[in-house]
């Protein structure tokens, strides 16, 4: 591993820098110090109403959030129901135990917990449609589920709902060596396809830190932005067509695999970031990248948010088309990551910085990238925008920077209670927000930034030995308060789920707002589909 290090010594010459190595041993001060907290706790208060002993009728999610009351026309679930999916998905396919339906009903983070008695696994979009037209008729509310890894509690129940969850449907229908187009099913897990595509010389234009469990269905429902958004877009762009199921059970088959196809409306587009509240996604056709020869990654340390700006601009315009990711995170995340995820090294270990930047190349031509790569660090350091740094050197190493930025989320999980916020803001003010919380905070809570610099995705996180009211009162509604003012997005990336729905508005005009409401009503009039989740509440009924 190279070492890069900002003094008068190193700016002699490029050469002389790069040659600096560090053992792979005694040189990283390995943080293995384990703290515990509690971790147990679930922030949901069920309450029942006047004669309804065991049917939960209003939930309440935060100390600051109105009561979620359950729609009245929702029918309940009976003996009836279950017999008619069994005969047509067999008896393994509907689920009933409780020990699957306690893990299907509750959200990754353990902050939303449904009470829903059936598990429907669909291999099929005929059974899918089968499914849907059957509960629209029956006015049985349903929750698509993927790999249940959202952070909004938009993929689990809110009271009763049947789950439909599409893991079943993991086929791979087809990939064309030739455009690189990709169509497979909604249930096909990221990191199968990433696997897939590595083999045939192509790359997922996504990249998840939860890649692991989550599937593409619900990547594209939730559009997912993941660490390579800033070379490769949005799935707005990389997804050319799709299939999916709506309420009554009719299935839209727009699995075009063209580049271009301009006739009408492109309603694919309804359903990429709808949440499953507008339909079920069951087919995806998405555009490939080929995979290229040349990856260089460099793990950074910055004395200030102003720098790691600054760093952005340059690598922007001195790296240009090589530029695949470019991530931040601050020294609190950093900790976090050192003390509580086993295996993780310091790259850095002679002392802790305030910022750390993570700069992936990929590129075609190794000695050329590498060079152009090489000039911008050193052109960097000299203008004093890096502190200290190192390049990674083969698969391992590149692995394990990757590991820190990756591993925050679970690192802040370990740590004890964790609110998320996940908001777009102009880069200039993005790291604003993270200081205005730590004075409005104070001792209560620690505050950690880290994301996406290169798209202005900050992710903020406040961590805490365990869920306090107090603590969210200073949060909500301010971080969303601060957002609106800065003409920023409350939702980035993980949507707005339960958790942002009545926040919308901080976001989305009323007027903009209502014909979100308008075509929920046109596709799905029984409302019936993801209920309560993306649109307000009072506009759910």
């Amino acid at each position: 591993m190279e070492k890069l290090r900002a003094t008068s010594n190193l700016r002699r010459s490029l050469k002389s820098l790069l040659n600096r190595r560090l053992s792979s041993g005694s040189d990283f001060t390995h943080f293995n110090q384990k703290r515990s907290f509690q971790t147990s706790f679930n922030p949901i208060r069920d309450y029942k109403s006047v004669g309804e002993v065991n049917a939960v009728q209003y939930r309440c999610f935060s100390s600051v959030s109105t009561l979620v009351q359950r729609n009245p026309s929702f029918s309940t679930l009976n003996s009836d129901d279950i017999s008619y999916f069994k005969r047509f998905l067999g008896e393994k396919n509907v689920i009933q135990d409780e020990d699957r339906l306690e893990t299907v009903n509750t959200d990754w983070m353990h902050k939303y917990k449904g009470s829903s008695k059936l598990l429907l696994q669909p291999r099929s979009t005929e059974e899918v449609s089968q499914i849907l037209r059957y509960c629209n008729s029956r006015c049985l509310a349903v929750v698509p589920q993927a790999g249940n890894t959202g952070l909004v509690g938009g993929s689990v129940p809110v009271f009763d709902e049947v789950i439909v969850n599409v893991g079943s449907m993991n086929n791979i229908i087809s990939f064309d060596k030739v455009s690189g187009i990709l169509v497979c099913e909604a249930g096909c897990i990221l990191e199968n396809l990433i696997s897939f595509l590595d083999n045939k010389g192509f790359v997922m234009p996504l990249d998840l830190g939860a890649k692991g469990s989550c599937q593409i269905g619900g990547n594209v429902s939730t559009n997912a932005g993941g660490l390579r958004l800033v070379r490769y877009g949005s799935l707005h762009g990389n997804v050319l067509g799709l299939e999916a199921v709506l309420a009554n059970g009719d299935v839209l088959d727009m699995l075009g695999t063209l580049r271009k196809d301009n006739t009408g409306y492109d309603l694919k587009h309804l359903f990429i970031g709808s949440e499953g509240s507008l339909g079920i996604v069951t087919k995806v056709s998405i555009l490939t990248p080929p995979k290229l020869s040349s990856v260089n990654l460099a793990f950074l340390a910055c004395k200030d948010y102003s720098s790691c700006q600054k760093l952005l601009v340059e690598a922007k315009r001195k790296l240009g088309e090589i530029l695949s990711a470019i991530e931040f995170l601050d020294d609190q995340a950093m900790v976090l990551v050192l003390h509580h995820l086993d295996g993780v090294r310091n790259p850095l270990p002679t002392s802790m910085h305030n910022f750390y930047v993570l700069i992936e190349t990929t590129g075609s031509d190794e000695s050329f990238d590498r060079e152009k790569l090489e000039a911008f660090l050193l052109s960097s350091m000299e203008g004093g925008l890096i502190s200290d740094g190192v390049l990674a050197q083969d698969i391992n190493q590149l692995s394990s920077f990757w590991r820190i930025r990756e591993g925050v989320p679970e690192a802040l999980m370990k740590a004890g209670a964790v609110y998320k916020y996940d908001l777009s803001l102009p880069v200039e003010k993005m790291y604003n927000l993270v200081d205005d919380m730590r004075v409005r905070l104070g001792n209560l809570a620690k505050v950690v930034g880290y994301g996406h610099l290169g798209d202005g995705n900050l992710h903020l996180n406040i961590s805490a030995p365990q869920y306090n009211d107090a603590i969210l009162q200073q949060i909500e509604p301010y971080v969303y308060e601060w957002t609106s003012k800065h003409r920023g997005s409350i939702s980035a990336e993980h949507g707005l789920g339960l958790m942002k729905a009545n926040q919308i508005y901080y976001s989305k005009t009323p007027e903009t707002v209502q014909i979100m409401a308008s075509i929920k009503t046109l596709l799905d009039p029984n409302g019936i589909l993801n209920p309560y989740k993306v649109l307000p509440h009072s506009l759910n009924r």
